[in-house]
Parts: structure tokens; sequence; C-alpha cells
């Protein structure tokens, strides 16, 4: 089974998110992609974080897990500590190539928090837990958010 690793990373009250704007379809979606063979979510997240923001983190710890269907299988979603950067796409991603292609967009992006709640997201179990979070406190525990 394929899985995935996504970065939540807050800077100034504000979420750092892929805006996707998928032949007319909008939503927001964290950064993040799937485990190449051979990496671990990590290496993941550092490689995912280079080729579609720039931005740079340190300190990765779980906090969700959630089944994404078949196309990502298993999402392990990590609260990192932002260190630097600009969300821009790295010119060498495939997402950049995309994007000179039309219609199908990607845009990272600090989304202040404030305005995620009226923002479509992938996935909706995945925005009510990073709002818990980001209101409440981070779990200590992984926590799967599948069934949220």
């Amino acid at each position: 089974m394929r899985s995935a690793a996504r970065a939540i990373i807050i800077k100034d009250g504000a979420i750092l998110t892929m805006h996707r704007n998928k032949f007319g379809h909008e939503y927001d979606i964290l950064i993040g992609g799937g485990v190449d063979f051979g990496e671990n979510h990590q290496q993941t997240l550092q490689r995912e974080l280079r080729e579609e923001s720039g931005v740079t983190m340190q300190n990765p710890r779980l906090v969700f897990v959630e089944n994404a269907g078949d196309i990502y299988g298993m999402q392990y979603v990590y609260l990192c500590e932002y260190v630097g950067g600009e969300p821009e796409l790295n010119p060498e991603s495939d997402e950049y190539a995309i994007n000179a292609m039309g219609q199908n967009l990607y845009q990272p992006r600090w989304l202040p928090l404030t305005e995620l709640p009226n923002m479509a997201f992938r996935s909706e179990s995945l925005k009510r837990a990073i709002l818990k979070g980001a209101s409440k406190g981070w779990p200590t525990d992984p926590v799967d958010i599948t069934a949220m």
C-alpha cells in the first residue's frame, strides 16, 4: 500500500498550503506527497517541501494519520517547525511544469488560519483536526482522523 507524508507548518498565524485550481475546482491541501521507494517520511517531507514550496522545516512530529484512499493510501501528517523560506514552486518540479500548461494549477501560499474554516480543503477531516490542534493544542500521540 502506498503512503504519503504531509507537513503542517504554521508561521505568524498562517498555515502553509498548496492552493489547487484543478480544471476550475479550487481547494487547498497540505504540502506533501507520496513516499518514493527507499525514502522514509522525513525524507519525503524534505523533498516535497523543496519541490513544492522552498520552505524549510525541522523537528517533524507525527500528529495525524488518515486513510487517504487509493491514490495515497495512508497519509502521515507531521507538525513541523518553520525554519525559513517563502512559498514558491521549484522551477524543476513537476508542479511547475504542469502550471506552465495551464488549467491545472499549483500555488503554494500562507493561508491565514482564520480563513481555513471557510476554505475547501482536502480532507475535511484533516481540516477539522488542524483547526482543533491549532486552537486547543496538538496531540502528543498520533491520532487516526480517518473517521472524524
